[in-house]
């Protein structure tokens, strides 16, 4: 599937909205890109996993609970890799894990993050992957907002390509 082909199922899938809207680091923004619509879309979500499955090799998957967590699951079967799952606190409860899943010292881990704005989700889950014993250089996201968070995940040691960046997705979206 194309970037446009891309851009295109996620616009179907309208998850792109114009108006007013405030975002989890408390800022605002005249657009919102929902996550949960395009990632329960199964034309997005299949195109989505498809192109991630093109980028990566033999590494393991990491998917940053909860919006990263069904790429990850949908990019593992197309590739045919495992994944972890990063959460962003630790439960209270069971195994109290903050990484769910087999994971190796050493073990290779490329991160899938849906949306990156600030990109401080993607850094707290680079640094419980490493902490827990992992190698990660690379992230994979679906949309960069184009907001600083590339470059605050490329300051934490982590190349960061994204399959659609605001700019493309809003240039001559219906608002």
């Amino acid at each position: 599937m194309t970037n446009q082909e891309l851009i295109d199922a996620l616009r179907e899938a309208e998850a792109v909205k114009f108006g007013e809207f405030e975002l989890s680091h408390g800022g605002t923004s005249e657009y919102y890109v929902d996550k949960y619509l395009f990632e329960t879309d199964a034309r997005c979500l299949e195109a989505i996993a498809d192109a991630f499955a093109q980028r990566v090799d033999d590494e393991t998957l990491g998917g940053v609970a909860l919006g990263g967590v069904p790429l990850a699951a949908t990019t593992s079967v197309a590739a045919g890799v495992p994944y972890v799952i990063a959460r962003k606190q630790r439960k209270e409860y069971g195994t109290g894990n903050l990484i769910e899943g087999r994971l190796e010292d050493g073990d290779e881990v490329v991160v899938l993050e849906d949306i990156v704005t600030t990109g401080t989700s993607l850094v707290d889950a680079v640094e419980a992957l490493r902490e827990a014993g992992a190698t990660v250089e690379r992230a994979l996201v679906v949309v960069d907002r184009e907001e600083g968070g590339r470059e605050n995940v490329e300051d934490a040691g982590v190349e960061m390509e994204s399959l659609v960046t605001a700019s493309e997705l809003l240039a001559d979206a219906d608002r």
